[in-house]
């Protein structure tokens, strides 16, 4: 696992190391929706739950739209392009929502630490087409309490 393995002793959740997760979200008539996303395990103290896994979206995605309406979630590690290994498991849990400019800027960070330069040059590429497109700025946070982390 490399870099990413230095998370095994800091969140008790079974998909803390993964690169990419596929993040499964529901729609009003129940069908899932499947998105792949970059999570980390959250940072110590608030905003954040004990054993919280955090990720970053673009606050008028359907994803986060589905999270407000309904914060049930299922995950299973992934790779880049979201597939899913047949033998794969699944874990339940439920997803939140934070506003906050500053619980953002926590949630980029913890970011920031399990991804390192690749984080940030994503990041720098990020803030140039923000300049062109002021649109795409509005971010939020999502924390994701999972079954078997370590608030259970």
């Amino acid at each position: 696992m490399g870099r990413f393995s230095r998370y095994s002793d800091r969140v008790g959740h079974p998909v803390r190391s993964a690169r990419y997760i596929s993040l499964t979200t529901f729609k009003r008539n129940g069908q899932p929706v499947a998105t792949p996303v970059w999570i980390a395990p959250a940072l110590p103290g608030e905003p954040f739950r004990p054993g919280e896994l955090v990720f970053v979206s673009l606050a008028d995605a359907w994803k986060v739209k589905r999270l407000r309406r309904d914060p049930r979630v299922e995950v299973q590690v992934c790779d880049v392009r979201g597939r899913v290994e047949p033998d794969a498991v699944r874990y339940a849990g439920l997803g939140r929502v934070l506003d906050a400019p500053e619980d953002v800027r926590a949630v980029k960070r913890a970011l920031g630490n399990k991804y390192g330069w690749w984080y940030h040059g994503f990041a720098a590429a990020e803030s140039v087409i923000m300049k062109v497109y002021p649109g795409y700025a509005r971010r939020v946070g999502i924390g994701l309490t999972l079954e078997g982390s370590a608030a259970d």
